[in-house]
């Protein structure tokens, strides 16, 4: 991107040392953290390495939808400000952490003199983490929950700026016109920091802490998390570690689910769409199938689909048995779920 001298981002960048990082070998990712499948992020910090604020993030559905030149513009001259007050307490830098520790990137790819692509760092974490029965499938493959499930709309290139709101958040009390200055009692300036921050709420959390600033006037805002608020598409990612069916459901409602005699708490759910190229299944699933168990199990306390149970409960490349009531019958099918293996070597 050219950005013209005289022009007011190139004013604004002109008062930065800018450093394009194009590969992640040598780079402290314990201080550079972030969620790894952005395709644009940029960290604003001083020559101590202390980082005043983030800009990136994305959603499921774009790589782009939060990025824009005038809320770019925006979070440089809040960096500058923040530079200039000289009053920014120090905080304590994380420990250290190179990709030559990750066993598995170090021997696939940094000794192979390949590049060291930010996707492979995350993947190859949660590779390790389900190696050693550490995977927190909820924190470590929903990433950056998405904050339209819980109604907070942006204005983008007002940066943190609310342009409507529905769901919980409206519920709070929050407003259009309302700026987000903090979460969970940390200061957020940018929807990169809003995403970080809100990424790191504990998953089985049941309010988050939201401040605005309205009218001059700092509002404090208590923000019910709904069921499943990290629950987001996870395609874009393509995990190792994430179980592939290839195939989705709609739940059953409660009437629905009593009317075929299944648990009014379970998972069940009618087939809305298959990849007939790519499922595994015998004999095959068929549309308006109802998957009603998976290895007997009907009812999970997370999971409301059979799929979603299966990505939570386990592991890329096991075959999993499904109940299925197909009409007045009931049989079952053995489903083969499929480990990915995306750029990896």
């Amino acid at each position: 991107m050219l950005s013209p001298p005289e022009s007011k981002l190139g004013q604004l960048l002109q008062q930065y040392v800018c450093a394009r990082i194009t590969g992640m070998g040598s780079i402290d990712i314990g201080l550079f953290d972030y969620d790894r499948h952005n395709a644009l992020y940029y960290f604003v910090l001083n020559a101590d390495e202390q980082i005043y604020l983030r800009y990136g993030g994305r959603d499921a559905e774009s790589a782009t939808t939060y990025l824009n030149l005038r809320s770019l513009e925006l979070a440089l001259s809040q960096g500058l400000e923040m530079h200039a007050s000289g009053n920014i307490p120090k905080t304590e830098r994380p420990e250290p952490l190179f990709a030559s520790q990750i066993p598995k990137l170090n021997e696939r790819t940094l000794k192979n003199g390949a590049c060291v692509e930010c996707h492979l760092i995350a993947d190859y974490q949660n590779i390790h983490r389900e190696l050693d029965g550490e995977l927190d499938r909820l924190r470590d493959m929903y990433r950056s929950p998405d904050i339209k499930t819980i109604g907070i709309h942006l204005d983008v290139p007002a940066g943190l700026r609310v342009k409507s709101t529905t769901g919980a958040a409206q519920e709070a009390g929050m407003l259009a016109g309302d700026l987000l200055t903090h979460l969970n009692g940390t200061r957020i300036r940018t929807f990169g920091d809003l995403q970080y921050y809100y990424d790191l709420v504990p998953r089985e959390d049941k309010h988050v802490s939201i401040d605005v600033r309205r009218d001059d006037k700092e509002i404090h805002l208590k923000v019910s998390l709904p069921a499943r608020w990290w629950l987001t598409d996870l395609t874009y990612r393509h995990w190792s570690v994430e179980p592939m069916v290839y195939f989705t459901t709609e739940p059953l409602s409660e009437l629905q689910k009593s009317e075929l005699g299944l648990p009014l708490d379970g998972f069940a759910g009618r087939v809305t769409d298959r990849d007939r190229f790519q499922i595994n299944a015998q004999p095959p699933l068929k549309a308006q199938d109802v998957i009603c168990a998976v290895n007997g199990i009907q009812i999970d306390k997370i999971a409301n689909t059979p799929e979603l149970y299966i990505k939570l409960r386990c592991r890329a490349g096991d075959s999993v048995r499904l109940e299925i009531l197909r009409g007045d019958t009931r049989l079952e099918s053995t489903l083969g779920t499929v480990r990915q293996n995306f750029r990896k070597y």
